[in-house]
Formats: structure tokens, sequence, C-alpha cells
């Protein structure tokens, strides 16, 4: 019986220390998940830094104006490989995005999604201000300065400011004659093809635009969607400090002049100061006797169309009692 005792026991001890040891090789064998697990943890987050550092370093580009990835073809810099790969499908003719409705194709899926909204209507960027609605975010950010008057880019050598880039750089052109139009005509000089275009109208007179209702023509366009309003009642520029509102948004830039007291047009002979250069031209005919407006009926002459208009309606005054 003794030695069943101890055979029993010999089996306890040896059982506990393959327990122990059991135990011993399952933590020695987490020890390299562990191990594994901190390493794959430390490189996430060196990857994330190294992706957040990468994306804050192209950022930086914008307001250091550094361009990593340079244009072979046109010297054109940009900060990110990617957006130089979408420039080179300018020069290589690649569309890869096309318009199902009218078969316009564009490089960037962006640049189709924008167009759609010519056929869709879709203008998603609203005017708090006015509730005037645009396709583009960019056009409301212009057009936001309208409201506040700011022209961020100003020339240096004129002092012309601008509320939009673009037009800053075209106007650049002038200065620099660099790829300038020419009219041929009278020598003038415009960044764009098509504002030669336009101005050849000037020469040529034609009037292109015509009014569906009434049939006067107009050179401009802008001449045109003023004329309409006319027509439909529509006041669209509307003055904040006493509500009128006038068809025209230069008609409304001269109403300001009453409120500021400011008169941009003075007289240089007499120092009288106007709001407008048309009445600074009639001023003037004062000094120089011109008389423009001639009465066909008496022969007398008058320096406004106003003051001959009034006349003339003594002449039809005049005939009722004969």
């Amino acid at each position: 019986m003794a030695f069943v005792k101890e055979e029993s026991e010999d089996m306890k001890i040896e059982e506990t220390f393959s327990v122990k040891q059991e135990d011993t090789e399952e933590q020695t064998d987490l020890m390299p998940l562990k191990e594994e697990s901190e390493v794959l943890n430390e490189m996430e987050e060196k990857d994330l830094y190294q992706n957040h550092h990468h994306a804050f370093m192209i950022h930086m580009g914008i307001h250091t104006e550094e361009s990593s990835f340079t244009c072979q073809q046109c010297g054109k810099g940009f900060t990110q490989k990617g957006t130089l790969n979408r420039h080179m499908r300018i020069h290589s003719g690649e569309s890869s995005f096309t318009c199902q409705q009218c078969g316009k194709s564009f490089a960037q899926k962006g640049n189709l999604k924008k167009h759609m909204r010519i056929h869709t209507g879709e203008k998603p960027y609203t005017c708090r201000l006015c509730g005037k609605s645009f396709t583009v975010a960019l056009n409301l950010r212009y057009h936001m300065n309208s409201h506040s008057g700011e022209k961020p880019f100003r020339c240096d050598q004129c002092g012309k400011r601008f509320t939009r880039k673009e037009h800053f750089k075209n106007h650049m052109k002038i200065h620099s004659r660099e790829n300038c139009f020419v009219c041929h005509q009278c020598g003038k000089s415009f960044p764009e093809k098509g504002n030669l275009k336009i101005h050849m109208r000037l020469h040529t007179g034609e009037q292109p635009y015509t009014c569906t209702q009434c049939g006067k023509s107009f050179t401009y366009k802008k001449s045109l969607d003023a004329h309409m309003r006319n027509h439909t009642g529509e006041n669209p520029f509307t003055c904040q400090l006493c509500g009128k509102s006038f068809t025209q948004k230069g008609n409304l830039k001269i109403h300001m002049g009453v409120h500021t007291g400011e008169s941009s047009y003075t007289c240089q002979q007499c120092g009288n100061s106007f709001t407008q250069k048309g009445t600074l031209n009639r001023h003037m005919k004062l000094h120089t006797g011109e008389s423009s407006f001639t009465c066909q009926q008496c022969g007398k002459c008058f320096n406004q169309k106003g003051n001959l208009k009034k006349h003339e309606n003594s002449h039809r005054r005049e005939a009722l009692y004969l």
C-alpha cells in the first residue's frame, strides 16, 4: 500500500510539473505575438504620421507656392503628382469622362460633374444675402465680393483692382504685352481673343443681340439683359441704405454717391463735381458753348437733349392755340 501511495504522489508531482511547463510554454508562445502586435502598431502609427506629414507638406506648398512637379511641355508647376498627371491630359488630348447629353469630354470626373449642372440647371451654391444661386462654389465666393465691395487683386502698375484672379492675370498681360490681341483699327490691346472680337463690333457696328419684344438690337449681351428688365420690370440691384432698386448695377453704383457724398467727376474749370461722367460732359458744354441739340422748327440750340424737348413742347402748345 505504501508503494501505491508513493506512486500516486509521484504522479501528482509530475502532473503539477507538466501543467506548469505547459503554462510556461503558452506564455513563451504569446511573447512573439505581443511583440509582433506592438511592432505592427508602431508601423501603423509611423505610416499614419507619414501620411499626415505628406498631406501637410502638400498643403504648405499652397502658401509657399512651392511646386515639386513641373509640366515639361508648358512649365506649369503643381504640388501633387496626381494633379500633374491630370494636367497632362490637356496636352495629350485624353478625355476620359464624356457627357452623355452633348458629347463634350473632360479630363477630370469633377469637371464633368460641374458641366452636368448646365443640363440639369442645378445651382447648389446660394448667396445668403440676395438669394442668387451659382453652379460653382468659386463663383459664389466672387459674388460675395460684390456685396462687401472687396477687390483683393490689385495691379501694382496702374492701381486697378479686381474681384477675380483670372481677370487680374488677363489685365497684367496688357502691361507686359504678353500674348496680347491688338485691334488694327485703333491699336487697343486685349488679353483675350474673345475680348478683341467683342471690341471689333464698335468698328463694324454689329449688334448681334436683339430684343424679341421690341426688336431693338444691342452690341453686348449685358446690354440686352439690362434692356429686358425694362419689359419685365425687374430691379435686381437694391440700395441697402434706402431700399431703392435699379435695373443696372452701374446705376446703383452712381446712386450710392448720393449717400456717400462721393463725386468722382470734377470740372477742371469751375471745380463743380458730379457723380456721373455724362453729367460732367453735359456741364462742360456750358463752358465750351457747344450746343449739340438744335430745334428743327426755329433753329434754337441747346446743350442738353432734355432742354430741347421742353422747348419743342412749347411749339406744340403754341400750335394748339392757332
